[in-house]
């Protein structure tokens, strides 16, 4: 038997870091604060019959789900299956357009040039470079520690290296597309995949111009019975495999000698483990847990990626107008991006995202009606007034939705919550209730984000999303993975 491995945090990385482990041999007990696991990705119902899942909404690169089973050697479709999107999203222009975002390419362009008038050749060639530079640069940038020697002498760095320029990956994504297609509208479409990390696309590096073709070259795919989903299939697994999950037990301290982890204290009791892993974001691990040691400023000081403002809505009514996914665009992308990152706060015009899942499960709402999770991106928590800002956001939200669908919504609102960013980060520990741990608005980002392992304390090791690779369900699965990897 292998070293006894901690795992702090039963969200997504957490039970991938913890099934991978024990797969590999080790004995691993998970300790969440919370009754159950899942953290950004747990599930809820709200009266009269509507199911909600409360986090991520979208599931790209669903063979980094199943790597974890084909790594116990069981089959994946026995504890999890999927379905691809086709169309992934319906787009909603301020100017009263419409257009649905096709699975594939050669459709989607053909939409566009119909709906937009903007050349077919120039979104395939766009999507042809996005699908050649993440061939190019997946393999070093998200599937390695950026923070081992090794991975830069390699001839698949350099290679990844050498490519960028050649493949348009200088500057800003919002360069890069207004570059690429002459019409504001499509510029803005592509421009959204900012907000995929919680960043600026007026500020961030044109290589997440390449994140469209997880979409539209891979795929965008529907977990049956919800994103929950994915999280059980996970948990399911690793307690086949032996692990121990400690519900409604926060840790308190992680224990160190010698800078060495030498285990965890809880209110519960002293336990010794000789590695450990935190899928808690890094600021709260050692503002919390690690309180004597010194903690790495520079990283923790980054720039936060956005946060989001959720409205949760049992609607008394269906509407086949919507799909999945839709987004509704506000007339001034620019304004929107200033009003978050420079303003830190919520602009006077803003995008909705709703998700419905009752389209793909129609369980998940009574029958007639529906389960909006309604979405704006907002700035992360610094002390602004959320009760003020919650109820600005919920009148532009009504007022855009009711506009764009030609019905008053407020009236269809059959049950209601509201997760605002101070309450993601108490439920989560999310740092100011960033979802993605720090934004990637500058070129060095990705060198910039914690490690996943300590420089300084042998056994501490960190996955999830404000770690490398970053957030979202594939970086913090590929996050897990690499800590697996380093511990062997």
């Amino acid at each position: 038997m292998r070293q006894p491995v901690a795992v702090i945090g039963a969200g997504v990385a957490g039970l991938a870091a913890a099934a991978r482990l024990a797969v590999a041999g080790h004995a691993v007990t998970v300790f969440e604060a919370g009754p159950s696991f899942g953290g950004k990705m747990h599930q809820f119902e709200l009266p009269g019959g509507y199911r909600f899942d409360a986090g991520p909404s979208l599931f790209t690169l669903p063979q980094l789900v199943d790597d974890v089973f084909r790594l116990a050697h069981r089959a994946p479709a026995d504890y999890f299956r999927y379905e691809r999107l086709d169309p992934i999203t319906n787009y909603f222009f301020a100017d009263g357009t419409r257009l649905a975002a096709w699975a594939e390419a050669g459709q989607f362009a053909a939409e566009v040039e119909e709906k937009l008038g903007a050349p077919a050749a120039a979104v395939t060639q766009f999507l042809a470079r996005s699908g050649r530079a993440y061939d190019a640069t997946a393999g070093t940038f998200l599937h390695k520690s950026l923070h081992k020697a090794g991975t830069y002498f390699s001839p698949e760095t350099l290679k990844a290296v050498g490519a960028l320029p050649a493949l348009g990956l200088l500057g800003t994504m919002h360069q890069r597309h207004a570059k690429a297609f002459a019409d504001p509208r499509l510029v803005q479409l592509f421009d959204r995949y900012a907000t995929y990390n919680g960043s600026d696309p007026y500020q961030a590096p044109a290589t997440l111009s390449m994140i469209p073709h997880l979409e539209h070259g891979i795929g965008a795919f529907y977990p049956v019975g919800g994103i929950y989903a994915i999280a059980e299939s996970l948990h399911r697994l690793a307690e086949e495999f032996g692990v121990k999950f400690r519900f409604n037990e926060p840790v308190e301290e992680i224990l160190v000698a010698d800078k060495h982890v030498t285990g965890l204290r809880t209110a519960q009791d002293v336990y010794d483990f000789g590695q450990v892993v935190s899928n808690m974001d890094v600021v709260p691990t050692y503002r919390r847990l690690l309180p004597t040691q010194p903690a790495p400023e520079r990283t923790l000081a980054q720039p936060r990626s956005s946060s989001a403002l959720i409205f949760y809505w049992g609607i008394a009514r269906e509407f086949p107008e919507l799909d999945l996914h839709n987004i509704f665009f506000s007339s001034d992308y620019q304004q929107e991006f200033k009003a978050i990152f420079e303003g830190k706060t919520v602009g006077d015009d803003v995008t909705v995202y709703v998700n419905v899942t009752s389209k793909k499960t129609p369980a998940d709402a009574p029958a007639g009606h529906e389960n909006w999770f309604v979405m704006v991106n907002v700035p992360h928590d610094e002390g602004q007034d959320w009760d003020a800002l919650t109820q600005k956001t919920r009148r532009l939200v009504l007022t855009r939705l009711s506009g764009a669908l030609g019905v008053a919504i407020e009236p269809l609102i059959k049950a209601e919550k509201i997760w605002t960013p101070p309450g993601i980060a108490a439920d989560t520990s999310s740092f100011g209730g960033a979802l993605y741990g720090s934004s990637s608005n500058n070129p060095l980002a990705a060198f910039l984000r914690h490690p996943n392992f300590s420089g300084r304390l042998s056994g501490l090791y960190f996955c999830g999303g404000s770690v490398h690779p970053g957030g979202g369900i594939p970086l913090c699965l590929l996050s897990a993975k690499i800590v697996a990897e380093l511990i062997g």
